[in-house]
């Protein structure tokens, strides 16, 4: 009887998906905290240069080369900025250094910086 609930246990083992041991936790439920910081903490800096300045509509025009963290290769678009105070400190032809994020489903400069 003795081997007979031990191969119970052990084909009962068997059954479990791999996924529940996958991620290290030993099936405690516990999971890793979520990643939080923006690509400017990360350090994922794309270089650019300013097309158009909207201070109106709180958005800027960037030619830019790969932005990793959004798996976007180089192309020019618009950006929404997070802070329109950004916008003041931008012109047209200036080459920058930017992070940026999707925030709320828009395409967002969290970070620039003037080139030097």
């Amino acid at each position: 009887m003795k081997h007979a609930s031990t191969l119970v246990v052990a084909i009962a083992m068997s059954l479990l998906p791999a996924a529940a041991f996958a991620d290290g936790d030993q099936g405690h439920g516990k999971k890793p905290a979520a990643d939080t910081k923006t690509a400017a903490e990360k350090g994922l800096m794309a270089v650019g240069e300013v097309k158009k300045v909207d201070k109106e509509a709180g958005k800027v025009t960037i030619k830019h080369g790969e932005i990793k963290n959004l798996d976007m290769p180089a192309m020019t678009m618009v950006f929404r900025v997070k802070e329109a105070a950004m916008l003041d400190q931008l012109k047209t032809g200036d080459k920058i250094q930017f992070a940026a994020d999707k925030i709320d489903g828009n395409f967002t400069v969290t970070k620039v910086e003037i080139a030097k």
